[in-house]
């Protein structure tokens, strides 16, 4: 009997062995298909992790809701070779976290939103591919096929995601044809504690 559940044992570490390093393949295989300056610029994101920064509006175009009046908090939390998370708080409003992520394709940007709960909203994980055309301290993404289904516009949405080369800042921009419409800025040279 002992002899039955060894080799069970051994036969369930060889099958998990194997699904660890298939894994590890399709995670290598993913960064692999990022540019030089995409790497760069998860390099540089992951080297903010484990820590927070506050920012602030710093554009708002006319006619849409201004966020001045939040507080805004950047945590950088996840930090694996193939993705980055940065949870985005608007003071109570915990719901929205950004999400790169290292695919065969290239480097992707997504919006993660959830109730408290943790469940996603309906509007979720829209955004785009970096466009080729950053650097490792600057991205950006227009809006992808599934966004455009998701969101159901026609705004040619892109978002820019910017870092001081001295990593003393951060900005956050979204336009719409081409026209900057919101933009934050976070200041990475002091960190909090949040």
């Amino acid at each position: 009997m002992r002899l039955i559940v060894m080799i069970s044992t051994l036969m369930l570490l060889t099958a998990c062995g194997g699904r660890d390093t298939q894994r590890a393949v399709v995670d290598t295989g993913a960064v692999a298909g990022l540019t030089e300056a995409e790497k760069g610029f998860m390099d540089n994101l992951r080297s903010l992790c484990g820590k927070s920064f506050a920012g602030e509006q710093t554009y708002m175009a006319e006619g849409r809701p201004s966020w001045e009046h939040y507080d805004f908090v950047i945590h950088v939390t996840v930090c694996e070779e193939d993705r980055v998370h940065i949870p985005f708080h608007l003071s109570d409003d915990h719901s929205r976290t950004w999400l790169f992520l290292a695919e065969e394709e290239g480097l992707r940007f997504r919006h993660d939103h959830r109730y408290e709960d943790g469940t996603p909203e309906a509007r979720n994980l829209y955004g785009g591919y970096a466009d080729g055309t950053g650097s490792a301290f600057e991205q950006h993404f227009p809006a992808d096929d599934y966004t455009i289904e998701l969101l159901t516009d026609t705004l040619n949405r892109k978002w820019s995601v910017i870092i001081d080369e001295d990593l003393e800042w951060m900005v956050y921009r979204l336009s719409y044809h081409g026209e900057t419409v919101f933009e934050g800025k976070f200041d990475l040279s002091e960190p909090i504690n949040r």
